[in-house]
């Protein structure tokens, strides 16, 4: 093992965090390997909801436009429908995805950007190609084997699985995004909470192909629930068969017994299963592949030891309610890259890396907590039907006939039924608040001695928008040369962002004086009549919190990182001392 390869960082795993990571740090110049034991990018849909924060960090990559193109747009998505099958007769639907006029009208308000059903096989290879293309050195069928960490960096041992033999690459930094099953997270000795394979059961994902429109098309969504006798998925009697590509590509989710082992089925048997989801054997279908997952709720509490970090699924493992897991695993990345990145080029402290755990550790709990709690709402479903444990085809017909009774019985059956039934809404864009509302706190972060209002509603479901430092920047529609631009354009990057009103003319000034003394690249943008960027709305003024003269000190991640209401007598000092904080340099 003589040949030694030398880069910035190491990137074990290229799904959507080990990706996003080579993304970003080769777009900001810094080198990285990126490894991947398999022969290829995920061949499967497996996630699939792209929601707006992940959205507007593809915005920030340039990648937004592309990502649309292959994805399927949110109308498409929301028609969320509870049947007996998919031929059969509907008890409900429910509005997902924010598509219910008045979340819609939040959600457009939110962002510039939309959620989009993005699934992961068309995800990976956009992403995996980008870096490539910014210089990233991205390498398929390489095994992480181990590695040993110092002072000055990390040395791992990798194997070609093409020419069976090892080799090492010696790298300043170690990002672990190799799954769920986390060699690398187990090898730092992560500290972890919670369980896998959770309950009774595990869920058989049979991926088809079939032209269902003629059953779709009227009432476009990415979920049809089917409600059909037998161990189901999380145990109940209920069915999935969700959209990949309308109306064409499909995933059937059925549930097996899990104290029976792993179910290994053949075409015959899959098709038999996807047939009665469907609810007819007349129609042509193709069995494409077969996989199986079960019910996780574990997290780490800590997501990074010395040089090595982890991200993704090797440090949030969840079940798939709520569409957070690759959302989340974009977000990860672009926490720590940019971070990464001021450290390599030697334009911050050390220690600044420790923000990615204060930040991102509570995150990946919030959510393998959320989304576990989203499986309650579809169990209760089925508590409002008083079905047995494993419903029998008579049970299902039973409970479903006593749906449509026409006495006083059946009438509060019914109405308890359809409340159960929006409350599943909470796993399929009702945790909005949960996707937009995350609160950084850690040492890149400068507070400003105001306290946190609290939320007037309820915090996972609605957003609140803030400029508090640790809220994300929110975004309002700005405009140059009379076209509309978002607040959020204006930022990211990898770089520092000011943003101050008309009255706050002379931090430019100060902030080039700041940053040629710390010699990283910061951007003013002064928002007012005769500007380059106009509050033509009177959006900005309204949210911003802040004097025309004050100033909001955005992150590369697009977070507030200091905030100051009015101009301070000394503006250099006071913008040096909060960078000079937030990058460790003091």
């Amino acid at each position: 093992m003589s040949q030694i390869v030398e880069t910035d960082v190491l990137i074990v795993g290229a799904g959507p965090a080990g990706a996003m990571s080579s993304l970003i740090l080769s777009g900001l110049g810094v080198r990285n390997v990126m490894i991947n034991k398999y022969k290829s990018s995920s061949p499967g849909p497996r996630s699939h909801i792209t929601n707006q924060r992940a959205m507007e960090i593809l915005r920030d990559l340039g990648l937004e436009d592309a990502a649309k193109e292959l994805a399927t747009p949110q109308s498409y998505m929301g028609e969320h429908v509870y049947a007996t099958s998919l031929v059969g007769e509907e008890y409900g639907r429910i509005r997902s995805w924010s598509t219910h006029p008045a979340s819609m009208a939040e959600h457009v308000m939110a962002s510039p950007t939309t959620y989009c059903d993005f699934p992961q096989l068309y995800f990976e290879p956009l992403v995996v190609n980008a870096a490539t293309q910014r210089g990233a050195d991205v390498r398929f069928q390489t095994e992480y084997l181990s590695h040993v960490q110092d002072e000055t960096g990390v040395t791992a041992k990798l194997l070609d699985r093409l020419n069976g033999q090892e080799y090492a690459v010696r790298a300043k930094y170690l990002i672990g995004a190799d799954g769920a099953r986390s060699q690398v997270a187990e090898d730092i000795g992560l500290p972890f909470e919670g369980q896998m394979a959770l309950g009774e059961s595990g869920s058989i994902n049979i991926e088809f192909t079939a032209d269902l429109a003629a059953y779709t098309d009227h009432r476009r969504g990415d979920m049809y629930w089917i409600l059909k006798s037998g161990l189901g998925v999380r145990g109940n009697g209920i069915g999935v068969l969700r959209m990949v590509r309308p109306w064409n590509k499909w995933v059937c989710v059925w549930g097996y017994d899990l104290s029976k082992g792993t179910p290994t089925l053949d075409d015959t048997q899959a098709k038999a299963i996807v047939q009665r989801l469907i609810g007819s054997t007349d129609i042509a279908l193709t069995i494409d592949a077969i996989s199986t997952w079960t019910i996780n709720r574990k997290y780490a509490t800590k997501n990074m030891i010395g040089r090595v970090f982890c991200m993704g699924d090797a440090v949030h493992r969840h079940t798939p309610q709520g569409g957070l897991g690759l959302n989340t695993s974009v977000q990860d990345a672009y926490n720590l890259c940019w971070k990464l990145a001021h450290v390599v080029k030697g334009k911050a402290g050390s220690g600044l890396l420790a923000s990615y755990d204060a930040e991102r550790s509570p995150v990946a709990r919030q959510i393998v907590e959320y989304a576990y709690s989203c499986g309650a709402k579809t169990n209760h479903m089925f508590d409002v039907l008083a079905l047995p444990k494993s419903p029998t085809e008579e049970d299902m017909r039973n409970c479903l006939e006593s749906l449509k009774a026409p006495t006083p019985q059946g009438a509060a059956k019914r109405e308890t039924f359809r409340a159960a039934m929006d409350e599943t809404i909470a796993g399929f864009g009702g945790g909005y608040g949960v996707e937009m509302n995350q609160r950084y706190a850690s040492k890149a972060i400068c507070p400003d001695g105001t306290q946190d209002p609290g939320f007037p509603r309820d915090a996972k479901r609605y957003y609140q928008p803030s400029t508090r430092p640790g809220a994300h920047l929110p975004h309002a529609w700005l405009t140059e040369n009379q076209r509309r631009i978002s607040t959020l354009d204006l930022c990211g990057k990898g770089r520092f962002t000011l943003l101050t009103g008309l009255a706050g003319s002379k931090w430019v000034d100060a902030a080039a004086a700041v940053a040629e003394a710390l010699g990283i690249e910061l951007h003013v943008h002064v928002i007012g009549p005769g500007q380059r960027f106009v509050d033509t709305y009177g959006d900005f003024a309204k949210f911003a919190d802040i004097s025309e003269s004050g100033a909001l000190l955005v992150r590369p991640d697009m977070f507030i990182a200091w905030r100051t209401h009015t101009t301070p007598e000394d503006q250099v000092t006071g913008l040096m001392n909060a960078l000079k904080s937030i990058l460790d340099l003091n």
